[in-house]
């Protein structure tokens, strides 16, 4: 019916589609070191429960680099620090075994973030060239003004 959710078994939904990985360029998204690292995802308030996967569209180039997801002093907090290039088109990413799908070896985890953290993506050792992933976040809050949006 084309109207979007925004919960899921009283999980709320927030999903963050940033631009794809052009780290080849300076200060753009796969730039290792640059102004969008790490970019930030989701804008959070208060304190709250969350999972976060990711689910790759296109296939991700970059030699050695590596990604992850966390918050500040965390970064691979949510989601371990990953080669990128194991990341694949049709992957959900969600630990440091991208899959095709989900198996019962593979299970959303959650995580408290308080203090209004933002969640960040963390582009380390090179640059990520090409590729494209989107983020979604299932979410509740634990504080009164607990509150998750896309960046």
């Amino acid at each position: 019916n084309k109207v979007p959710f925004t919960s899921l078994d009283s999980f709320n939904v927030a999903i963050a589609a940033p631009t794809a990985f052009t780290g080849g360029t300076v200060n753009t998204r796969g730039d290792d070191g640059g102004t969008l690292d790490p970019l930030t995802l989701f804008t959070v308030t208060g304190d709250v429960l969350v999972g976060i996967y990711g689910v790759c569209t296109t296939l991700l180039a970059g030699a050695t680099a590596t990604l992850s997801v966390g918050v500040a002093g965390n970064t691979a907090g949510l989601i371990a620090l990953t080669t990128a290039t194991d990341i694949d088109a049709n992957e959900i990413w969600l630990d440091t075994t991208p899959s095709v799908g989900l198996d019962t070896s593979d299970a959303l985890t959650y995580f408290i973030v308080v203090n209004g953290l933002d969640i960040i993506e963390t582009v380390a050792t090179a640059d990520i060239t090409s590729g494209q992933i989107y983020y979604i976040a299932l979410w509740r809050p634990i504080s009164a003004d607990g509150n998750v949006v896309a960046a």
